[in-house]
């Protein structure tokens, strides 16, 4: 590989493992983006549901599992609520501390690689 001042750079197989590392965590990157997308509106909506149901003035509220309503008691819907915004939040802790993590791999990868081949690679996304 010839860098940006003309010099060569050899590739050897541990560069190669690191560029196929920083690809792969490149890729889980853009997913978990996605799936904290998704995990936001879910939180929103579970979100919403509560407010909609604090509105509510019936005992009995219909509440959907899977892809059936029931009709539940509004007290247990709330309970049902509050665990599934907890399990919710939960899950969007972990996907974004994932990602911190991916991010400083990431970092580490762009030192190496770009210590080694200066102008000569590059890892950043237009």
């Amino acid at each position: 590989m010839q860098q940006g001042d003309g010099t060569e750079a050899q590739v050897t197989w541990e560069d190669q493992q690191n560029i196929n590392k920083f690809g792969r965590l490149n890729n889980r990157s853009h997913e978990l983006d996605d799936e904290i997308k998704l995990a936001k509106e879910a939180n929103e909506s579970l979100e919403d549901a509560g407010n909609e149901l604090i509105l509510s003035d019936e005992d009995v509220v219909r509440f959907q599992i899977g892809e059936v309503f029931t009709h539940m008691p509004k007290d247990e819907v709330e309970d049902r609520l509050e665990s599934m915004k907890e399990e919710a939040a939960k899950k969007l802790e972990r996907l974004k501390e994932e990602k911190e993590s991916i991010l400083a791999q990431m970092d580490e990868l762009k030192k190496i690689l770009y210590g080694k081949f200066k102008d000569a690679i590059n890892l950043e996304e237009d």
